[in-house]
């Protein structure tokens, strides 16, 4: 298991010196001590989750985008289980990410396992540029994901503004 903080931190969930330093430098945010000690707690006893590696965890407004390898990502993709056994040690809803995601492929990661069709950059009145996504389908009230949320968390960590339609051609 690889996390942001010492591994010998995560287990005993206090922060040495030269991790509270980073802390306070800003390296190392509040969201990534709390997921690495959490991951490191479900790594005790799940030996899939002890394989992880954790690059970094961000938190926007309750909701947690965990940064991991593209390996440990198709892992928890297969098992719904082990979805839950995550989700269950956070206080809000997890959003799993590529750690070396371009822009496209953090879009499609929080929108998984919807379909993206495409992703646009599209040029405003007033010079102002947007990111355009085209989901497969129909927006309807049972969408399996918040798609106000997922546009704030792409607002907050990549700075792009995203608008979202959908392939029957509704605007969200």
């Amino acid at each position: 298991m690889q996390v942001p903080i010492c591994g010998f931190d995560a287990k005993n969930a206090i922060l040495c010196p030269q991790c509270e330093a980073k802390l306070e430098a800003g390296q190392l945010t509040k969201a990534d001590v709390d997921a690495s000690i959490k991951i490191a707690k479900l790594a005790k006893t799940n030996s899939e989750i002890d394989k992880f590696t954790l690059f970094s965890c961000r938190e926007v407004a309750g909701e947690f985008v965990l940064y991991l390898a593209k390996s440990d990502i198709e892992v928890i993709r297969k098992s719904r289980t082990l979805y839950r056994t995550l989700q269950g040690e956070f206080p809000g809803k997890i959003w799993i990410v590529e750690s070396e995601a371009n822009d496209r492929r953090f879009i499609e990661d929080l929108f998984f396992p919807t379909k993206i069709l495409s992703i646009n950059v599209v040029w405003v009145p007033g010079g102002i540029q947007k990111t355009k996504v085209i989901v497969s389908g129909k927006w309807t009230t049972r969408f399996p994901i918040d798609v106000n949320k997922v546009t704030n968390i792409v607002k907050q960590l990549r700075e792009l503004d995203v608008v979202i339609e959908f392939e029957e051609g509704q605007r969200r």
